[in-house]
């Protein structure tokens, strides 16, 4: 018996009859299986490993100008997995599908964040990063041959948000972790970055959540566990999530639309249209393996997957190197001569 036999096995024994079972996974294309891995962790580390990932190292979650203790999308994919193994756990439900959902849930997200969507989406009048994720997991990654990941990884990377649920219950658990992770983290990034403070939260949130990222985070989890446990589904009981939705109104009225963040998200969507209109006019300045696919997808669809994938600060490069005149050297020396025109 190989460990991944033993990793099945297990799964039937210890987990609970309506966790996904690595076993009865189907890929879209079949493969030998491998003696270590089950076919979900297997689906992890190919997420974990890839290109698409490592990007998300450079790709905004909030804040563009931001300093090291920012979260990135990394960084906070790597949070939503955290959170989803705890509920999983709890609920007796398949780590491994969760983990590998949760880590591949964001990698199709626009350079500078939910800006970043919204100008793809005015540009080519239908976007949606989880749509995209998918097709770079499905597609784009790994020189165009794709990852191959099993259809409940693929499922919950699609439904992670929009209308239709996931069909597993893994999935349905990185759907409100997701939540969960953001509205914590993005609060505290806030609070760091001076936009908001302690006091800001209203007192209805704060009696239930507290005002630290981890008194947040563990009350939402316990009751979703709690809550899970008792339903026939993944949820959170009625007043928690009443709780939930009241925080994000917050954070979207105060955080993610706020007049403070208009500039930086009017500057994200002109670079990302200066370069996509760019790219489409100048089609063949695209790198050669994008251009290859032009009969497969048309230019389009080939322009935004190239924007789509780049992280926030190759843009600015991009951006700089197509429009912005090469005067490095007088820019030096701005300050000094700036000073000396105000000292006449």
């Amino acid at each position: 018996m190989t460990v991944r036999e033993r990793s099945e096995n297990w799964e039937y024994e210890m987990l609970a009859d309506r966790a996904a079972k690595s076993r009865e996974a189907q890929r879209r294309y079949s493969m030998k299986e491998c003696d270590l891995r089950t076919k979900f962790q297997r689906d992890r580390d190919r997420i974990l490993h890839a290109k698409c990932f490592r990007r998300l190292k450079h790709k905004t979650q909030v804040y563009i100008v931001a300093g090291d203790h920012y979260r990135t999308r990394m960084t906070h994919s790597l949070e939503v997995a955290q959170i989803s193994r705890t509920i999983a756990r709890g609920l007796r439900l398949n780590e491994d599908l969760t983990e590998a959902i949760a880590l591949g849930h964001d990698v199709g997200h626009t350079p500078f964040g939910h800006a970043g969507e919204a100008a793809m989406n005015r540009l080519v009048g239908h976007f949606s990063h989880n749509e995209q994720s998918l097709r770079v997991v499905d597609i784009l990654e790994n020189n165009g041959k794709g990852l191959n990941l099993t259809d409940e990884t693929r499922d919950g990377i699609l439904h992670h948000t929009g209308k239709d649920l996931p069909r597993t219950f893994e999935g349905r658990i990185v759907r409100i972790a997701d939540r969960i992770a953001y509205l914590s983290h993005d609060f505290d990034d806030s609070l760091r970055a001076g936009l908001l403070t302690i006091n800001d939260l209203p007192a209805d949130i704060a009696a239930v959540f507290g005002t630290k990222t981890s008194t947040m985070i563990t009350a939402m989890v316990s009751d979703m566990i709690c809550a899970s446990a008792q339903a026939d589904d993944i949820c959170l009981s009625p007043p928690m999530q009443k709780t939930m939705d009241a925080f994000r109104a917050f954070m979207f009225e105060r955080v993610y639309h706020s007049a403070a963040l208009a500039h930086e998200r009017e500057q994200a969507m002109f670079v990302l249209k200066s370069l996509f209109e760019y790219y489409a006019s100048h089609f063949t300045a695209l790198p050669k393996e994008y251009v290859k696919r032009r009969d497969v997808f048309g230019v389009t669809q080939c322009v935004v997957d190239y924007v789509a994938g780049l992280t926030d600060s190759y843009a600015t490069f991009l951006f700089s190197e197509i429009f912005v005149p090469p005067v490095m050297s007088a820019q030096v020396n701005f300050s000094r001569k700036k000073k000396e025109f105000c000292d006449l």
